[in-house]
């Protein structure tokens, strides 16, 4: 008799949404993790006495309403914030505010506001379309399987359905560049700007790179997967991680953590356990990997149980980032040049133009550290002042572009990096330095120290079109089910990709129930 139906691999809120269906179902789920605290990227942790940070994830746009109402987050304690606005900062003070399908300042001029709208209504009608998609399994173009036919069909009347002009718009614009279609759109340079940045965010690329239109379009899905756009976690985004654990807890799950999984145990031709650090073995009907596809084949499964082509595909899925976290404790509300208090509760974005963001990404391609980057900025407690002692704050930043290994190594580089970073900061936060209590910069090695994603990879890997939709993570993996029978995946390397959007865990239930794997 095996000791679980189902043992999951990372209690990040993909492999708790995951559970917490499965234990609905009725099925025996153990979630095993190997850090103290569940939710993965979604923690909060101390960086200073008294000074609470969301240390990974800082925002929350693309969490899908529907998991919220069909474990009952709000009714379990998840609390967010008010909706927040993108303030993309510029050098003068004239700042540019976007709020919805609405921008104001900076000499927005009517041409751009009216093409604005057009463009988000455009992105809108291709949302609801990759809908489908990413809230089901992505179908396979070659089986002969009539599931994956009526997917198609659905897609391709849907398509259909957009009209000529959207189609033909799509059909061009999805494999290119955010750059071009920018130009194509807009004429204020930092418009354009700050809707690149949602294109490159967490990714190895810039803004003329290939594939960051469709980065892009998996950004805007947030419109359609969440009423409330751009929030926060009150509480820290580990409030988040805590809420998932409670619901898969109270659906029947068992949540362990502190408890590292060393290895997953092949028999045969067929997975039916893991490992754990001290050595213990628990079976399990089926294996879930929420880990990042390289950790799960490479470290616990181990390249020589695949067959070869797939450990191929396996080894040469990329996992390359260039995503970093700056946070600041400071004895006071910062004052950034013609920002009041409430504009600077909305996310802050540093990133003056698109040649400005390209020039950021292109030291990193030589693993340099450029003497610029991009900033995407949070001050949560102003909205949550539990997260700092009373009267002062904390900010985080998400920072591109900083490369994994640097030349030289980070040991030696990695204060001056960050006095740079306040420097720049300065720049347009007067007086900011001084407020500093304490300071702290994670790099992508960091966050594959410290929450096993390999390469630092906040995506689980690379979200391009060769490691998407049907094809992701890669070929003979796909739809979550490996080529090992007994092993699936539903971390964020799995379809639809990466962010906060809890579907891989949603979408990899559904379909292990919809197939029996537990029979």
């Amino acid at each position: 008799m095996t000791d679980y139906d189902a043992i999951i691999i990372g209690a990040g809120h993909n492999g708790l949404i995951c559970g917490s269906y499965l234990a609905k179902a009725g099925q025996r789920v153990l979630i095993l993790d190997a850090r103290d605290q569940a939710g993965g990227c979604a923690s909060t942790r101390e960086v200073a006495p008294g000074f609470r940070m969301s240390d990974c994830a800082q925002w929350l746009y693309q969490f899908d309403d529907a998991i919220v109402r069909d474990l009952g987050l709000e009714a379990a304690g998840l609390k967010v914030g008010a909706r927040k606005r993108t303030v993309a900062l510029q050098a003068d003070g004239d700042h540019l505010s976007i709020d919805g399908d609405f921008l104001r300042g900076a000499g927005i001029g009517t041409k751009d506001q009216a093409a604005f709208q057009a463009f988000r209504e455009q992105m809108d009608v291709f949302g609801k379309l990759m809908l489908k998609l990413y809230r089901g399994r992505a179908p396979k173009l070659v089986d002969a399987n009539w599931p994956d036919r009526l997917t198609l069909m659905k897609l391709g009347l849907g398509l259909k359905l957009m009209g000529k002009t959207n189609m033909q718009d799509l059909m061009r614009i999805v494999l290119i560049n955010i750059y071009d279609v920018m130009n194509e759109n807009f004429d204020h340079e930092g418009l354009k700007a700050a809707l690149a940045l949602d294109a490159i965010t967490g990714t190895n690329m810039g803004p003329r790179s290939p594939n960051t239109v469709y980065t892009y379009l998996h950004r805007a899905l947030g419109n359609q997967l969440q009423s409330k756009g751009v929030v926060q976690v009150m509480g820290g985004m580990g409030a988040l991680g805590d809420v998932l654990q409670k619901v898969a807890e109270t659906h029947g799950a068992t949540v362990r953590l502190s408890s590292t999984v060393q290895a997953i145990v092949k028999e045969g031709d067929r997975v039916c356990g893991v490992t754990l650090s001290d050595g213990t073995t628990l079976q399990a009907k089926a294996v879930i990997s929420s880990a990042d596809p390289t950790t799960t084949f490479r470290d616990l499964l181990g390249y020589q149980h695949l067959e070869t082509g797939t450990a191929r595909r396996a080894a040469q899925y990329r996992t390359r980032s260039g995503t970093a976290k700056l946070h600041l404790a400071l004895s006071d509300l910062p004052a950034f040049s013609g920002l009041d208090t409430a504009a600077l509760s909305q996310r802050l974005v540093i990133a003056p133009t698109m040649d400005a963001i390209e020039s950021a990404f292109n030291p990193m391609k030589y693993a340099e550290c450029g003497p610029k980057q991009v900033f995407d900025i949070s001050i949560p407690s102003i909205e949550d002042p539990s997260l700092a002692p009373s009267g002062q704050h904390v900010l985080t930043a998400l920072v591109h572009y900083l490369p994994f290994a640097p030349k030289g190594g980070w040991e030696g580089q990695r204060q001056a990096v960050l006095d740079n970073l306040i420097e720049q900061l300065e720049a347009y936060a007067p007086g900011i330095k001084g407020q500093i209590v304490a300071s702290e910069l994670l790099v992508p090695p960091d966050f594959e120290a410290a929450y096993g994603m390999t390469g630092g990879n906040w995506h689980h890997g690379e979200l391009s079109i060769d490691q998407a939709l049907m094809m992701r993570p890669f070929p003979g993996s796909t739809q979550y089910k490996t080529t090992i029978d007994g092993l699936f995946l539903c971390g964020a390397g799995a379809h639809p990709g990466g962010s906060l959007m809890g579907l891989p865990g949603r979408n990899a239930a559904k379909e292990m129930i919809k197939q029996g794997a537990f029979a």
